[in-house]
């Protein structure tokens, strides 16, 4: 019968049992709990059946045990897609929103994100996701910021007609009369 990967030998059972009580990770107490019963001796089967997992799932366990310790059972935050705009392109892209749009040049009167985003792929052959754009502007300290819409047809003097005019003497209240004594 093929043995898996050896578990290190500093620690035992009683030493993972009490790891996992102590801790307050629930899925770093799960794992230790199932790495314990191979130290007591159980087969890999056994622990997997402890954990909830498969075989596969309990190697990789005890690869991340042997590698890291008891802290390398702790979930880590996934490293997510790697970044497509370099230094180089947050400066250009920074010098380009911190100067105004010239309409014969660029074609627009205001930077929007879709007019960045194609901006970018003009320049630089990058496709970033206008979604993207805007996070990676806010992280450089820039906040969307756009005018109170209004209409093309207002007209204040039609604005004016419409206004609410009270009587001068519901403006102000009058003043309260002392109580007679009696």
């Amino acid at each position: 019968m093929r043995q898996g990967i050896e578990l290190r030998t500093d620690y035992d059972a009683t030493r993972l049992r009490a790891l996992a009580r102590a801790t307050r990770n629930a899925g770093q107490s799960r794992r230790l709990l199932a790495l314990a019963e191979i130290y007591d001796g159980g087969t890999r089967t056994k622990a997997a059946r402890v954990g909830g997992v498969g075989l596969q799932t309990v190697r990789d366990w005890v690869v991340r045990f042997n590698a890291h310790g008891p802290d390398g059972l702790i979930d880590g935050k996934a490293p997510g897609n790697v970044c497509k705009l370099s230094p180089h392109h947050r400066e250009a892209l920074l010098a380009l929103v911190e100067s105004d749009p010239i309409p014969a040049v660029h074609g627009v009167v205001r930077w929007r994100l879709k007019d960045l985003v194609q901006w970018l792929w003009d320049e630089f052959r990058i496709e970033v996701s206008e979604t993207t754009l805007g996070r990676e502007l806010r992280a450089l300290g820039y906040r969307k910021l756009s005018a109170r819409p209004r209409h093309h047809a207002k007209s204040d003097a039609a604005g004016a007609i419409f206004k609410k005019s009270f009587p001068r003497v519901w403006r102000k209240s009058r003043p309260t009369r002392p109580l007679a004594s009696p």
